[in-house]
């Protein structure tokens, strides 16, 4: 079969500010919807297999951030296209072997629909496994955010729990984050839109009654934002 003739699996990618494909699949917890979380973040992510080293080390990392995950009203899915049956194993492997419980429902995308709808499949590096994927998904199940790894490198939780926060601060205040930003830290002001708002920012009135605001330009400013 030449490279032309090849069954398409992982060809296209879900676009960033558009719906999140919808799937009905079943799971460690029984069958679950994408509407099912309507009005809450989710994390979905993808493993390569079960039973496999780095994937548990990163099942063992996401139980543990799962309680930081709800504090900020986001549910997590994880996925990949083993059995349900060989998930349930593992998750029990997990617990018996590490004192980890599992406590998030795990996708068996055996048919590959999910991973195929999301962009999970990378022919080019894996024919048999799905990549290490993470789609951050809002409460209007819109797509905000995709990150991907390769198969030889585990995720850092810490950095999905960042980019988390830096989503939900962004729409709960119309700002935007910069490099590196922590809950705490300043966040941008939208650029000016017009010459007249680009001169008021230059402003020192607009310096006093905006608080914590730091100019470097017109076209780079911060501020404190309080926590919610």
């Amino acid at each position: 079969m030449t490279a032309t003739e090849q069954e398409p699996v992982g060809v296209g990618l879900p676009r960033l500010g558009e719906p999140a494909p919808a799937f009905e699949a079943v799971t460690t917890q029984g069958t679950v919807r994408l509407s099912d979380f309507e009005g809450s973040w989710l994390v979905l992510f993808s493993h390569p297999a079960d039973f496999t080293p780095v994937c548990t080390t990163e099942f063992m990392a996401f139980a543990e951030i799962y309680p930081k995950l709800q504090e900020r009203h986001t549910e997590l899915l994880g996925l990949s296209i083993d059995s349900v049956y060989s998930h349930i194993a593992w998750v029990r492997n997990i617990e018996e072997k590490t004192g980890v419980k599992i406590p998030f429902p795990v996708i068996a995308d055996l048919d590959r629909k999910v991973a195929t709808a999301y962009g999970m499949l990378m022919p080019g590096e894996s024919k048999t496994e799905t990549s290490r994927c993470v789609f951050v998904i809002d409460p209007r199940g819109v797509l905000r955010a995709m990150i991907y790894y390769p198969l030889t490198t585990g995720r850092n939780m810490d950095e999905i729990l960042r980019l988390v926060d830096a989503l939900q601060m962004a729409d709960a205040n119309q700002v935007a984050t910069p490099a590196n930003w922590r809950p705490g830290d300043k966040v941008i002001i939208p650029t000016p839109p017009t010459v007249e708002v680009a001169a008021e920012r230059m402003s020192d009135d607009f310096a006093r009654k905006t608080e914590g605001f730091e100019r470097v330009d017109w076209y780079l400013c911060k501020k404190s934002v309080a926590p919610a």
